[in-house]
């Protein structure tokens, strides 16, 4: 098999590069610029990576080998005695923490690191079937796997439970990981294991074969992963059919469902779909991939429903953090304008979810709007989930809290930390993409990028303490002067929007207009897609300076979230702020937010590692950023607090 060393964005494994040397001709019209070729050099983010690294992933291998996740792969080979442990999705785990751990690894060389991954990685080589099969519950227990896991296995046979089996979702991130792994270290030893697996599903799935689909959306992705580094076309096919087979029975049942077929989004042929049903973080994994085999195979009938989901969500389903997910609907959607703030659900998977499918979204189309969400998301949506020591975590993040809502070490069903574990060292790799001979500047995070554009490589420098306050400079060097377009992200909350739609608003208007200057002379902003671009003849030195205006901002919902009306939230940039009880005498729920406020902002170095908060002296009133909650012990939380309008 022929393979094609690549240089790529490797969280989204939008392997871009590679398309014309794989052989295709077509793809996201957009070039994510590498994390690998991205140095965060920021006060606010690089903390949160370096624990990432040194705390998070080590500690979700700890973990997977004290509940049995990694025993089960050495128990499967024949390598040790023992009977299988866990829920039937665990491998799912190991695979996500390697792929953090190579990600770390790209950038981090790290000797100790690299060793266990191959040792780790013969367990898994070691577990799998002659023929490629790999799920270690499977070989592990033989028989009784429907008892063993209240019947969703359906019977004893492989993929005859593909709606919750798992074995599908399982293997789409080890696929992940092998693509991560191999081009980390160059060694191909989790990579045969994944393309041998990938081989056995691409023979026995499809046209005329068995005609069934993943429960768990998340395989598409992976074999996409390696379509693009092999180039191989059956593994971008698979992909297409596991998507092209969705809602199409063929008057037989559906797909082997025993409960709802639109939890699984299997309800209605893809290309049908309008509006986003069932598990929030599988729906967001579907929308991911067919996000690639729009771009990949150039099929617009894809863009529809991609575009008519994506506004509903943003109209009428995504909480003021950027999440999006309900209690009491199966980790799902719930119906329009349905935003309880207690009961919000807010996975944190479906943060990084959303993150994925945005930044998509943004190649395909070039449009910064997703990039406002994207960037929503992960400053609250995301953040949250993992605590600022990095080895406690959320599951669901409410809104509100009466004070019972803590961080938890680790869950049985652990796809949080170990997503979390895999997302953030990918950061750097949504700062910078380029298109032709233009740049784009999507994220503001100090350090800097290297963009390959045709000819001329270009270093960018960020300087900034974004997102604290709103002055970024922009250093060029381009290997030789020439011109090119540099097209910089202004932030829809910087011009008075809160999101792409009415579904939130900010209750006073600022005036305060945000100011480019190339070289200390004034450019005019003229946005197109949300980017104001500058396009001349750069020289070595030259330097933009962008300020945003940073006020105290209000927010105020639509009137179809009846539990937010009469309520207002703060906002400050990117930041969306919460009350807690600690700070406000014990109590957040029952808070009321006057109306003739005299809020001001503060950045306390000392306080949960260095947060700018809000607060009216007046009042005695405190606000915090609300990734920042729950470090402080038990205490109610309100992000959307009582508005006195009196």
């Amino acid at each position: 098999m022929r393979f094609f060393i690549i240089v790529i964005c490797l969280p989204l494994l939008l392997l871009i590069n590679a398309c014309h040397s794989a052989g295709t001709k077509k793809d996201y019209p957009i070039h994510p610029v590498a994390f690998t070729d991205v140095s965060i050099d920021d006060n606010f983010w690089s903390p949160r990576l370096e624990t990432n690294r040194k705390v998070t992933i080590p500690y979700c291998f700890q973990r997977c080998e004290e509940t049995g996740r990694i025993d089960n792969f050495a128990i499967a080979g024949g390598l040790m005695e023992g009977e299988y442990e866990g829920a039937r999705f665990n491998d799912s785990d190991v695979y996500k923490v390697i792929e953090g751990a190579a990600y770390s690894l790209s950038v981090h060389p790290d000797p100790a690191l690299e060793t266990y991954l191959d040792d780790l990685i013969a367990k898994i080589a070691a577990a799998q079937e002659e023929d490629g099969y790999l799920s270690t519950p499977r070989t592990i227990i033989k028989t009784g796997l429907a008892d063993r896991f209240n019947g969703m296995y359906g019977n004893d046979e492989r993929w005859s439970r593909c709606d919750h089996g798992h074995e599908l979702y399982c293997v789409g991130h080890l696929y992940e990981a092998a693509v991560a792994h191999y081009l980390a270290t160059g060694k191909r030893t989790l990579l045969e294991v994944a393309l041998r697996n990938a081989d056995l599903i691409c023979s026995e799935f499809g046209p005329g074969k068995i005609r069934n689909v993943p429960g768990h959306e998340e395989i598409e992705i992976g074999l996409v992963k390696l379509y693009r580094i092999t180039g191989a076309e059956r593994y971008l096919n698979t992909a297409r059919f596991f998507i092209d087979e969705r809602g199409h029975y063929n008057g037989r049942e559906p797909h082997g469902y025993k409960n709802d077929d639109k939890h699984c989004q299997d309800h209605k042929p893809v290309i049908e779909q309008t509006e986003p049903v069932g598990h929030v973080v599988r729906a967001l994994y579907l929308y991911s991939g067919v996000a690639d085999i729009a771009a990949i195979t150039g099929d617009s009938s894809y863009l529809k429903p991609l575009n008519t989901i994506w506004n509903n969500i943003v109209g009428k389903k995504l909480y003021l953090t950027g999440n999006m997910g309900v209690q009491d609907y199966h980790e799902g959607f719930g119906e329009d304008y349905m935003l309880p703030n207690l009961k919000a659900y807010n996975e944190t998977c479906a943060g990084i979810g959303n993150a994925m499918w945005n930044h998509r979204m943004f190649l395909l189309s070039g449009d910064s709007k997703y990039l406002d969400i994207l960037e929503r998301d992960l400053y609250n949506g995301i953040l949250s989930g993992v605590s600022l020591e990095g080895n406690t975590f959320f599951y669901p993040n409410p809104l509100a809290s009466e004070g019972e809502y803590r961080r938890s070490p680790w869950f049985h069903c652990a796809c949080c930390p170990t997503n979390i574990a895999r997302f953030m060292p990918s950061i750097p790799g949504y700062v910078y993409a380029h298109r032709g001979d233009a740049v784009y500047v999507n994220l503001f995070i100090a350090g800097t990028g290297l963009i390959n554009l045709p000819g001329n490589p270009v270093n960018l420098k960020q300087e900034t303490e974004y997102p604290w306050e709103g002055m970024v400079r922009i250093t060029v060097d381009p290997q030789k002067s020439d011109e090119f377009g540099i097209n910089i992200r202004i932030p829809g909350w910087s011009q008075n929007r809160v999101v792409p739609s009415d579904l939130y608003t900010y209750m006073d208007r600022n005036e305060d207009q945000v100011t480019l200057t190339v070289n200390g002379g004034k450019v005019e902003i003229e946005l197109e897609n949300g980017f104001a671009g500058i396009r001349r003849v750069w020289e070595k030195g030259d330097l933009i300076e962008m300020h945003l205006p940073m006020s105290i901002r209000n927010v105020s919902a639509h009137a179809g979230v009846k539990e937010d009306q009469g309520k207002v939230a703060l906002e400050r940039g990117p930041i969306v702020y919460c009350a807690e009880g600690i700070d406000n005498n014990g109590k957040a729920l029952q808070l009321t937010l006057p109306e003739q406020q005299d809020l001001s902002v503060q950045y306390l170095p000392e306080l949960l590692n260095g947060v700018a908060v809000i607060s009216d002296q007046q009042n005695e009133f405190m606000a915090i950023p609300y990734f920042a909650w729950a470090h402080r012990g038990d205490s109610e939380m309100a992000v959307w607090l009582n508005a006195d309008r009196n």
